[in-house]
């Protein structure tokens, strides 16, 4: 059990077996990984503690550098726990390189079914009773997918739990994945109206880049291939507070100049490669629309819903866009077939990702009857207008879990809680105990 010091605090890694399938307790065992953090000066106290869960799916917990960011805040009050969800991080990794190992495509695909928010749930609950015993209850900040899997927490084991934060991450309930979409391209428009208001030059500079990529599709460093549509990803980015600027400085720098003429320049290919690449968390792409499949919403499953929706938005389509006078407009949080052909990072899991898509009957994540009857106290940041997460849905949802006290805000993006410096923790925790 490695202990480390860094600045103002005390680090310790736990590491910890868990079933795959939690219905099979006797059955195959993965590892989880979470990381123990406390005040070096409160290291002795006898403190509440509290679970981080991380956005995503499929991203690693925050590395702590010390007392930086919301943490510190936390560190005020808890012992903080950050847990590197099942399949990520320093947790049994599920990726191109180690999912062959479980054999075909169907095989992968029935091993990844465990990896949505029940089963996160449950792998926190068994971390539960062996880190603090089976009594004590604790408490959860969830961010974005993590606030997800808080609600799915609050519905399942709300007995474990002594206060609930969440942040930008109150799902639908009863919302289909064609409805989360239905949903997500007008907001997105909205977002692709901020920013061509805030640089009304990037209008011309992204039809010049787009017209580029649809004559001579550009590779990228890491072998992946940059079409039209990939480069309309890059969308994704105008959520968080600042993903605006960066996007205008990455549109900037597109071009050079040699001896052939204009093509796109290296720094260019490199960063939007950085924003592109699902290689640090694959399982965002192939699990993402899975997080909103439910048995009693959608009996069908998921079936590519960003991507057969899109076609109800024609003025995505860039082509069109082209071929008139008017912006071509970024995509967001959406996930699409072509992405596990254009990148090589998901490339191998195109037929394991295109079972899970056609899976049917995914098992329920949220219980509104138990959720009315709530109990726990609860607290929500919604951000208004949030890219990634329906505000309606969130506001519905608050609605529907007895007790819950909401701030919706537009001071912050959906990063809210990442770039507040701990300002948004505070006010949850503040809302959470009464104190506002």
């Amino acid at each position: 059990m490695p202990v480390h010091r860094q600045p103002g605090t005390i680090v310790t890694d736990h590491r910890l077996q868990v079933p795959l399938d939690h219905t099979a307790p006797g059955g195959e065992h993965i590892e989880v990984f979470v990381r123990e953090v406390v005040a070096a000066d409160k290291d002795a106290d006898r403190r509440p503690w509290l679970l981080y869960l991380q956005g995503g799916p499929g991203n690693r917990s925050p590395r702590p550098l010390g007392r930086d960011g919301w943490l510190a805040r936390a560190l005020d009050d808890y012992r903080v726990l950050l847990l590197d969800q099942r399949g990520t991080g320093l947790s049994t990794p599920a990726n191109r390189q180690t999912l062959p190992a479980r054999g075909d495509a169907a095989a992968q695909a029935e091993y990844l079914s465990h990896f949505r928010a029940d089963a996160i749930v449950r792998d926190c609950e068994l971390i539960r009773r062996r880190l603090l015993g089976i009594d004590e209850p604790w408490s959860v900040l969830g961010q974005s997918f993590g606030g997800f899997c808080a609600v799915t927490y609050l519905s399942f084991a709300p007995q474990a739990l002594s206060e609930v934060l969440i942040t930008g991450g109150l799902p639908g309930l009863r919302a289909t994945p064609e409805g989360v979409y239905r949903a997500a391209y007008p907001r997105i428009r909205r977002k692709n109206a901020a920013h061509y208001a805030r640089y009304p030059e990037d209008v011309a500079a992204v039809r010049d880049i787009v017209r580029h990529l649809r004559d001579r599709p550009a590779t990228l460093p890491g072998g992946g291939v940059l079409t039209p549509r990939a480069f309309q990803a890059l969308g994704l980015m105008l959520g968080s507070g600042t993903g605006s600027h960066t996007l205008h400085y990455l549109i900037e720098d597109a071009f050079v100049t040699g001896p052939a003429g204009r093509l796109l320049s290296d720094s260019f290919l490199a960063e939007a490669q950085g924003h592109l690449s699902f290689a640090g968390g694959p399982l965002y792409a192939v699990l993402h629309e899975a997080t909103y499949g439910q048995k009693s919403v959608s009996a069908q499953g998921t079936r590519w819903a960003a991507e057969s929706v899109r076609g109800e938005f024609p003025d995505f389509d860039a082509d069109a866009a082209l071929d008139g006078e008017g912006p071509v407009l970024f995509t967001g949080e959406t996930i699409h077939p072509w992405m596990f052909e254009t990148d090589p990072a998901l490339a191998p899991l195109r037929e394991t990702a295109e079972l899970l898509a056609q899976r049917e009957q995914w098992p329920d994540l949220y219980d509104p009857d138990r959720l009315a009857r709530n109990e726990v106290p609860v607290a929500a940041a919604v951000y208004h207008d949030d890219m990634y997460v329906d505000t309606a849905d969130s506001l519905a949802t608050a609605r529907a879990i007895r007790g819950l006290r909401t701030w919706v805000t537009d001071e912050y993006e959906h990063d809210g809680l990442r770039v507040s410096g701990g300002r948004v923790l505070d006010r949850l925790l503040r809302l959470v105990r009464g104190e506002l």
